[in-house]
C-alpha cells in the first residue's frame, strides 16, 4: 500500500471515530480511489445511471426514483463475488416506510457490475470499514444505483423515510453526477437526535462515509434550478454487514 494512501486513511479514520462520519471532498476521494484500482471506465459507468428502472415500491406513490440493486460478498482480502439476484429487506425498525417487505428491485447490469469503476469503489470501501472493524471477517455488502428526479411540481426525495439508519454497519454514499438541481444536503445526527453537522454532495467523486450504529442520516429534497430542463441527482450507496467468514 503506497506511504500516501496510507498517510490519507491515518486522516480519514479519526474523523470517523471521532464523529460517526466523514466527508470526503472530490478530489481527495479520487486520490484515494486511484490508488486501489482503476477507474478509466468513470465515463460509461457515470452513464449507466441513464438506464435505471422506476422504483415502484415508494409508499408515496411517488414515481421520481428509479434504482438498480446488486449484492455482493468478499473477505477481508481476495476476490468480490457478486451474488444471485436477491430483494432488497429492511425492518420497520430502520424503514418505517418501506420496511419489513423484500424488493425486488431490477438488477445492477452485467456490465456496470464488472466495471473497474465500481470493483474500485467496493475495495477502496473494503479497506476503509475493515480498519474501523478489524473483528470482521467477511462482508455482506449491498449496492445501489440512484436518481431522484426533480420536478416543478413536486420535489424529489432522496431520503423519503426522513433520518434514518440504514441497519448495516458502514455507508458509502458517493456523487456520481448533479443535474440542475438545488439543495440535497445530507445532515447528520447523533443517537439522542442533536445534529452533528451537514454538508452538500455536489462534485462527481465527493463522498460521504457513515457509521450507521452511532448515527442517522438524511437528505434534503432536491428541486429544479430551471424547470424547464431535466433536474436529477445520481448517487451510489454501497453498504457493509459484517458476517461470518470467509
Amino acid at each position: 500500500m503506497p506511504p500516501d494512501f496510507q498517510q490519507q486513511m491515518r486522516r480519514l479514520i479519526p474523523r470517523m471515530d471521532e464523529q460517526g462520519f466523514a466527508f470526503i471532498q472530490a478530489q481527495e476521494m479520487r486520490e484515494l480511489l486511484d490508488e486501489v484500482g482503476a477507474i478509466d471506465d468513470w465515463k460509461a459507468f457515470a452513464a449507466s445511471w441513464d438506464d435505471l428502472a422506476v422504483d415502484t415500491y415508494m409508499a408515496d406513490q411517488g414515481r421520481y426514483r428509479r434504482r438498480r440493486y446488486a449484492v455482493y460478498r468478499a473477505g477481508r482480502q481476495g476476490p468480490i463475488g457478486r451474488c444471485e439476484h436477491q430483494p432488497h429487506f429492511q425492518t420497520l425498525t430502520y424503514n418505517p416506510l418501506h420496511g419489513d417487505i423484500e424488493r425486488w428491485f431490477e438488477p445492477i447490469t452485467e456490465a456496470v457490475g464488472k466495471a473497474d469503476s465500481l470493483r474500485t469503489v467496493i475495495r477502496f470501501a473494503r479497506r476503509c470499514f475493515g480498519q474501523r472493524a478489524e473483528s470482521a471477517q467477511a462482508w455482506h455488502i449491498e449496492v445501489h444505483q440512484f436518481r431522484i428526479e426533480a420536478h416543478p411540481d413536486r420535489p424529489g426525495m432522496p431520503t423519503p423515510e426522513g433520518m434514518h439508519r440504514d441497519g448495516v454497519d458502514f455507508v458509502l454514499v458517493l456523487m456520481i453526477n448533479r443535474c440542475n438541481i438545488a439543495s440535497g444536503t445530507t445532515t447528520i445526527h447523533g443517537l439522542e437526535g442533536a445534529e452533528l453537522g451537514s454538508f452538500t454532495l455536489t462534485d462527481a467523486f465527493d463522498a460521504a462515509l457513515v457509521d450507521d450504529h452511532r448515527v442517522y442520516h438524511g437528505v434534503t429534497p432536491v428541486e429544479p434550478v430551471d424547470p424547464a430542463q431535466p433536474s436529477y441527482r445520481d448517487v451510489l450507496v454501497v453498504t457493509f454487514r459484517a458476517v461470518d467468514g470467509p
